[in-house]
């Protein structure tokens, strides 16, 4: 098994920390391999960024994303770079208020999960990503959830453990609703 993963946004999203989140829930928590890496502009927020994981049950080998079967996406300018490059029968998960304008993408399933709307419900917009993470996990099953509850904890700032892991569940209860349709 070997699965291809890319956190893709803007400076500012937690872009990164969700790569980060995955990759440690996967080799730290959850007995796999993972390997992550990061690539930004030069500005600290509002430029472009990705976060790629590759995740596999034997070592890792190569440890670039050339084909996500998976893509997380925060903006539309990362939704234009990255959209067709996911493979055929690959996963992208969106938030539509982020992205208002869509390809038609032949062969892949594409999940919308409104994870800015929801944080800012929760009062804090910042926590967008980990809104993003809960849903990924329900809806891709690729990382335990516990796992990623435990890393998560381990990778916020102190004293936001609570409202990240809150804004976590409610990401999972909309991607698990949105897999049983």
């Amino acid at each position: 098994m070997r699965v291809e993963i890319r956190f893709a946004g803007f400076g500012g999203q937690g872009i990164i920390k969700s790569g980060i989140m995955v990759a440690a829930a996967a080799c730290i928590y959850g007995g796999k391999h993972a390997v992550q890496t990061q690539s930004y502009g030069p500005e600290s927020r509002g430029g472009a960024c990705r976060s790629e994981v590759v995740i596999a049950d034997d070592e890792i080998d190569f440890p670039k994303v050339t084909e996500p079967d998976i893509l997380v996406v925060m903006s539309q300018h990362a939704y234009n770079e990255y959209a067709e490059t996911v493979k055929k029968e690959g996963t992208i998960i969106l938030d539509p208020d982020m992205i208002p304008n869509e390809k038609e993408i032949e062969g892949v399933k594409v999940f919308r999960v409104p994870a800015t709307k929801m944080a800012e419900e929760l009062g804090r917009r910042i926590v967008a990503n980990v809104v993003m993470l809960g849903a990924f996990t329900a809806i891709t099953g690729i990382v335990d959830k516990e796992a990623l509850k435990k890393s998560i904890k381990a990778n916020v700032p102190k004293g936001t453990e609570e409202l990240n892991l809150k804004a976590f569940e409610i990401g999972y209860e909309f991607g698990r609703k949105v897999v049983e349709g």
